[in-house]
């Protein structure tokens, strides 16, 4: 970046500047207009609107000119790629700056983890900035591969791209004032919190926002949404590939509020990416239920640039990063371009600059330490079986395209004293295994709502702790799954008559892939498409089946430990003893 006193003479016109965008139509976010004007461009900055001299000149003729769209709270761990490869991916359809929430790599290697995200992304086309994981592990339901203590958190703080803390999911720390929670918090507290809190309301709501917590994502109705903005929180409309509610919440954003909302994708699987898009989607959806095309591009840019105090980006305005995003129309929000720093980088929705993708660490690797699940396992704890102590159990119910779930009470089927899938009902067998520590730690539970005649699916994306994750109509088919996944370092995988049918290797850390998000999206396609030949009536069943091991999302959740019930935040028992 050239120097302050440089800067100042393009803007003044005294020297002659880089680059110049010529007769382009304006998205001004901090007017709220659109009207067509030159952009004149140095050293990566956006200096003004009128020059002298420019080395290179680039007719945009009448075509829309919009900031660089923002995610602002993203998990990009969950497009399975590595930071480079999701830039590859989203800047062409206008991302350029994310707000990264690397606790799922975090659970699996701690500080290290987080560390990897900021190496890996330092030197791509894009912006990735990262908040601090506040909840690593997320709760004492579950073992995790690492911890994030103050200690680490503080040091976290101290890099200038790590713009605060990251959800505080342990919502019910902060209201019964955990110190360490509190600490945690007081350490964000110089620069932004963010929340997370599905459900919290009136008292509790206030409580937990009087300790500083700024935001929220995870509001599902327009009611929790309301109540949320009415306290001050910045409402962060998402949608994900499992969560999606931006159609309930856009219908709460007026001309006197749309300054306190954010668009975010939290957690989008690639195919989502690239057949729908990202942020861009987001747009055209909002644009599509009416909302004025303007706010909508502010809800992209300039809010969660204000919200985290990113002064750099946001806006087209001197003395930003020139990220800008070449369109049609404001409406249809078709890409033709993106400028990053001033380089034309992509180009009919394609990148045209190498992106360079630096190998994974050895620590990242080899991740899977989980015993023999064979049925002659030697670690006795590692079987699948569960005895039937009750004619009833409590199930999970899954709940199409949300990660809250239900919890059922439903009849089992037995055979010999065992519990066995009931593929008739419906209600499948569900396993966690601990696969940090090796400690053998095996979570037992039910589930309805997968669908799944025969075979099962198996992943070692699980959120939070990211445990190896099963579920199946069949116990040897689960084993073999489970293997399989394991053997390859992490990934996903469906079995059926004893042999894998498809899978996608994850080798780092079990989350993340080294190919690209192109190849990432056509196996898990295959695995997708092969689950539901096996009857799962999912859209996207390895999705549905990471977040059944969450335990800060209500309502029935299965972990390593157990079976957990989110609204008493404690564990349950799997049967309902018979009066």
């Amino acid at each position: 970046m050239a120097s302050l006193e440089e800067l100042i003479s393009a803007a003044r016109g005294e020297i002659e500047v880089d680059l110049l965008l010529e007769g382009a139509k304006v998205v001004n976010v901090l007017s709220g207009e659109i009207y067509r004007s030159d952009v004149v461009i140095h050293s990566g900055r956006i200096v003004g609107f009128d020059c002298e001299s420019a080395k290179n000149v680039m007719d945009l003729d009448g075509q829309i000119l919009s900031p660089g769209f923002v995610d602002a709270h993203v998990h990009l761990e969950s497009s399975m790629v590595t930071p480079a490869q999701y830039a590859k991916a989203v800047v062409p359809k206008g991302t350029t700056t994310v707000v990264a929430d690397p606790h799922e790599i975090g659970n699996v290697l701690g500080k290290a983890g987080v560390q990897y995200i900021l190496d890996a992304s330092e030197n791509i086309p894009l912006n990735v900035r990262v908040m601090a994981p506040s909840c690593v592990p997320a709760t004492h339901l579950e073992t995790s591969g690492a911890s994030l203590g103050l200690e680490e958190i503080a040091r976290l703080m101290e890099d200038d791209r790590v713009l605060g803390l990251a959800e505080m999911m342990n919502y019910p720390g902060v209201i019964f004032r955990d110190p360490v929670v509190l600490k945690k918090i007081i350490l964000g507290q110089k620069k932004v919190v963010d929340g997370h809190a599905p459900g919290l309301s009136g008292r509790d709501l206030a409580a937990y926002i009087s300790a500083g917590i700024g935001s929220d994502h995870e509001c599902t109705t327009l009611k929790e949404a309301e109540e949320k903005l009415r306290m001050g929180m910045q409402i962060m409309m998402r949608e994900g590939s499992a969560a999606k509610n931006l159609k309930d919440l856009i219908p709460l954003v007026s001309p006197q509020n749309c300054s306190r909302f954010c668009f975010v994708s939290d957690d989008r699987h690639p195919s989502d990416i690239l057949r729908e898009g990202h942020i861009d989607h987001m747009i055209r959806m909002a644009v599509e239920m009416g909302l004025d095309p303007i706010t909508a591009f502010q809800i992209a840019t300039i809010n969660p640039a204000q919200y985290f105090g990113m002064r750099d980006v946001g806006a087209i305005a001197p003395g930003k990063r020139a990220d800008m995003v070449i369109l049609n129309d404001p409406a249809e929000v078709s890409v033709l371009g993106v400028i990053k720093d001033g380089r034309l980088v992509a180009k009919d929705g394609q990148m045209i600059e190498a992106v360079r993708d630096p190998v994974a660490p050895e620590h990242a690797r080899n991740t899977m330490n989980v015993g023999d699940i064979s049925p002659l396992s030697p670690h006795p704890s590692l079987s699948l079986k569960i005895k039937a102590e009750s004619s009833r159990a409590r199930v999970i119910g899954v709940v199409p395209e949300q990660i809250v779930t239900r919890a059922l009470i439903r009849e089992v089927k037995a055979k010999r004293g065992l519990v066995v899938s009931d593929t008739e009902r419906d209600v499948l067998k569900m396993v966690v295994i601990e696969r940090h520590k090796g400690s053998g730690n095996v979570g037992l539970g039910l589930v309805e709502g997968f669908g799944l005649e025969c075979g099962a699916i198996a992943t070692s994306v699980a959120h939070d702790s990211h445990n190896l994750v099963m579920v199946g109509a069949d116990d040897s088919d689960m084993i073999v799954a489970g293997k399989y996944v394991t053997k390859m370092g992490g990934g996903l995988a469906v079995a059926r008559r004893g042999k894998v049918m498809a899978s996608l290797a994850l080798p780092i850390a079990g989350l993340l892939s080294d190919k690209s998000m192109d190849e990432v999206a056509e196996k898990i396609d295959e695995v997708t498409s092969t689950a539901q030949d096996l009857g799962c009536r999912l859209k996207d069943p390895f999705m549905t089946l990471s977040f059944l091991c969450l335990p800060v999302i209500p309502e029935l959740k299965l972990t390593d430990k157990g079976l957990v019930d989110v609204n008493k935040f404690d564990f349950v028992d799997l049967f309902i003893k018979d009066e």
